[in-house]
């Protein structure tokens, strides 16, 4: 950890020099940094505008939005967005406004009201490994983090209490069986029409419940 001073004020930041305490920045922050990433003459209303982005995103999501989203939301195209943050957007801009992919969190939002997990490591930290379709392979690594990542992966835009009960009830009885229930026996346990099952994975069973409750069909 290195502590960064600035005007009176301390920063934490990591070995590559983003903030490590999304919470900590100001606008003297970016001020500071910006020379070093290649920024001389001070920060524009453009990249201002860029940077405010990139922190209320932040703030509802817990992600560092999309630079496609950067770019319908303020009006900037490839060429623009290379001049103004010419050590890229990821080490430039993001960096600038405090934020590393390193530290997105899951929005709270999504997460059920119950955990059926208990996780101490950062979620940065955690590794999850997944076969060639993208199934987890070692179900005990799974969490709830993992869980919503893949649902977005998948182009879902939630993961409801209904999700969290299918969910816990995949999980738990791979736990007493090592087998994973029948498409049947899920929904009957569940009281579940197919259509149903389809409004809540649309993208099938097997590669939508199952796979983003960590378990993998032999």
């Amino acid at each position: 950890m290195t502590i960064l001073e600035s005007t009176g004020k301390s920063y934490q930041v990591d070995e590559q020099g983003f903030l490590s305490k999304p919470e900590q920045w100001d606008a003297g922050f970016a001020r500071e940094i910006a020379p070093e990433l290649g920024i001389i003459g001070g920060l524009t209303d453009d990249h201002w505008c860029v940077i405010t982005f990139i922190r209320d995103q932040y703030m509802k999501t817990g992600q560092c939005p999309m630079v496609y989203e950067i770019g319908r939301n303020c009006g900037i195209r490839l060429a623009q967005m290379k001049i103004l943050f010419p050590t890229g957007y990821l080490r430039g801009a993001c960096k600038l406004a405090g934020i590393t992919y390193r530290l997105e969190e899951v929005h709270t939002g999504w997460l059920p009201a119950k955990r059926l997990t208990a996780v101490k490591t950062p979620l940065f930290e955690r590794i999850y490994r997944v076969n060639y379709r993208g199934f987890l392979i070692d179900p005990a690594d799974w969490d709830e983090e993992y869980a919503i990542y893949k649902a977005k992966e998948l182009g879902m835009v939630e993961l409801t209490q209904k999700h969290w009960e299918l969910i816990g009830y995949l999980r738990e009885q791979f736990t007493k069986t090592a087998e994973i229930p029948t498409v049947y026996e899920t929904c009957e346990a569940n009281q579940l029409e197919l259509e149903d099952l389809e409004k809540l994975f649309p993208t099938g069973y097997h590669r939508g419940a199952v796979k983003i409750s960590g378990l993998m069909a032999k």
